[in-house]
């Protein structure tokens, strides 16, 4: 391509400071380096992690950053090393990466990864170095990803190939959101054939999750939310009881106890708080209950009952839904295509980079599931 080996000036939505609105900027992104790829994002959608390094994390060290981290682009151009990309591939940039070589990525157990900004300032959320200058300022790259830009240059261990024909508007939310509850339920919790399941919570995370739980054949899946107009939604995903936890003068666990004979089999929280990640443990069935934190939170500790363990429950957490990035992802694009899972369901809000600002605000008031910003033309 003619902007190969240049200085590519484009536009991005710049977080300043922590708790105020993002600001579209002239931005400078600097060619890749070794082993680096340099994409023009096409879409992205607005995910709650976004907000929540705005306006809980507020990390000092954080900004300026282009947030953004569940998109899908075009390769524009590569750096030296880069075997496994050409100019014109369609991919999506990943908040994990995996480098194949260390000892997380040769563990069938894990998808972590020892290599990427997750090595070494997870608390930060963004690596120090970065391709992006603005203002003479040098602007950190949010979780390795920045997709609330025009173009991003990522290293090649956290980048997947898809299939050329997905429509990038809608595989973007396998970034982040739809992997996450998905595989939290597949992977991490391993549901089985004629379980019950609570997911709590019913953002993107929690209705994908509901998803994976009717994928992997449970019978009944309890839908957890304060907000009742949610339930019509989590009903195409596979729902078949909505539980409102401000109907109930009890607590939400002794709710579904008795529904439930004692508990459910596998619970999910997919909110990110640490109150309700306890409600989600104590829901579970003594004995064999699983229950998995896939809501992202760092603030705050959480507790339980040390006889909740004792009897039997399992507490685990999930990042990414246990999918290994780079084998995982393309594979989720390949369900979608073939009809296996759902991703234009999440989808109810369509804007472009401009309105970050309004789609922000419609998630923050739980107005939307997914907003999918148009970044680039195609």
């Amino acid at each position: 391509m003619a902007t190969a080996g240049k200085v590519i000036k484009c536009k991005a939505a710049v977080a300043w400071e922590p708790n105020k609105p993002l600001v579209i900027e002239d931005i400078e992104v600097a060619p890749p380096q070794a082993n680096e790829v340099r994409i023009k994002i096409v879409a992205t959608g607005v995910c709650h992690t976004d907000l929540y390094h705005l306006f809980e994390g507020m990390h000092k060290d954080g900004f300026p950053a282009v947030l953004g981290h569940e998109g899908a682009g075009i390769v524009e151009s590569v750096g030296p090393g880069v075997t496994e990309f050409q100019p014109g591939d369609k991919v999506i940039p990943l908040f994990i990466s995996q480098c194949r070589e260390c000892r997380f990525c040769k563990s069938p157990k894990s998808n972590q990864c020892e290599k990427g900004w997750t090595a070494d300032r997870y608390d930060v959320m963004a690596l120090a170095d970065s391709r992006f200058t603005c203002k003479g300022k040098k602007v950190l790259q949010f979780m390795g990803t920045s997709t609330f830009s025009q173009y991003t240059v990522v290293n090649q261990m956290a980048v997947a190939k898809i299939d050329p024909s997905a429509p990038l508007d809608k595989v973007c939310l396998l970034g982040c959101g739809i992997c996450t509850g998905y595989g939290a339920a597949v992977n991490t919790a391993k549901v089985e054939p004629g379980s019950t399941c609570a997911v709590f919570g019913l953002g993107a995370v929690g209705l994908a999750a509901v998803m994976g739980c009717k994928a992997a054949g449970a019978k009944k899946i309890f839908a957890v939310d304060i907000n009742p107009e949610k339930f019509e939604k989590a009903k195409v995903f596979g729902a078949t009881d909505f539980v409102n936890p401000k109907d109930y003068d009890k607590p939400i666990s002794q709710v579904l106890a008795e529904m439930t004979n004692g508990g459910v089999d596998y619970s999910l929280e997919c909110v990110g708080n640490v109150g309700v990640m306890r409600s989600a443990l104590e829901s579970c069935v003594k004995g064999w209950g699983v229950s998995v934190l896939v809501g992202w939170t760092d603030l705050h500790d959480f507790a339980a009952r040390p006889i909740q363990l004792i009897a039997g429950r399992t507490w685990k957490g999930s990042l990414f839904g246990g999918f290994k990035s780079k084998d995982g992802v393309p594979g989720m694009v390949k369900a979608y295509l073939d009809k296996k899972v759902k991703l234009d369901e999440f989808i109810t809000h369509k804007m472009t980079l401009d309105q970050v600002n309004d789609a922000i605000e419609l998630m923050k008031h739980g107005k939307c599931i997914r907003t999918i910003l148009s970044v680039s033309p195609q």
